[in-house]
């Protein structure tokens, strides 16, 4: 059968005991995604960078899809986390790359008074496959380089 899209273990966690993302109801949009390990979230502070949460987890797709890392709807209110970059966009050809195979990490900042303690096996955030489309001038040719933040707009190479 040939692989469409789906969810591996990354490299570096296959004895950890990681499960892979699951839908709970047949109308989900969104698989759930664990923590790899405990982490503990300062409360927010100026200066502060966001905390990387590792799910062990990466994910293969069609050339024209995308993951889309959305937080749980609880998270914000139950707990004060919000994900630093609102949403994450999770590349096909991040997939197996060089620096960390494709590993899905979610960066939350929490806004709470107090540290908040994930713990292993704990539902951070969800996945969501979405397909997109190309403008008609598109050109694009460039391939991926590293992993987690390596791709960069021509502004930020100046």
């Amino acid at each position: 059968m040939e692989k469409m899209r789906g969810f591996e273990i990354a490299k570096g966690f296959e004895k950890m005991g990681i499960n892979l993302p699951e839908r709970k109801t047949k109308y989900s949009a969104g698989y759930d995604m664990e923590a790899a390990e405990d982490v503990t979230i300062p409360s927010f502070e100026k200066g502060n960078k966001p905390t990387l949460i590792k799910t062990g987890i990466k994910a293969y797709m069609k050339e024209d899809e995308f993951l889309l890392l959305a937080n749980r709807s609880s998270n914000p209110g139950k707990r004060g986390l919000i994900l630093a970059n609102s949403i994450g966009v999770v590349d096909g050809d991040y997939y197996g790359n060089k620096d960390n195979d494709g590993h899905i990490m979610f960066a939350f900042y929490n806004i709470g008074k107090e540290e908040v303690h994930i713990k292993k096996g704990e539902c951070v955030g969800q996945a969501i496959f979405q397909k997109f489309a190309v403008a008609d001038n598109d050109n694009a040719e460039g391939e991926r380089q590293g992993g987690f933040g390596s791709t960069s707009c021509s502004a930020e190479k100046i």
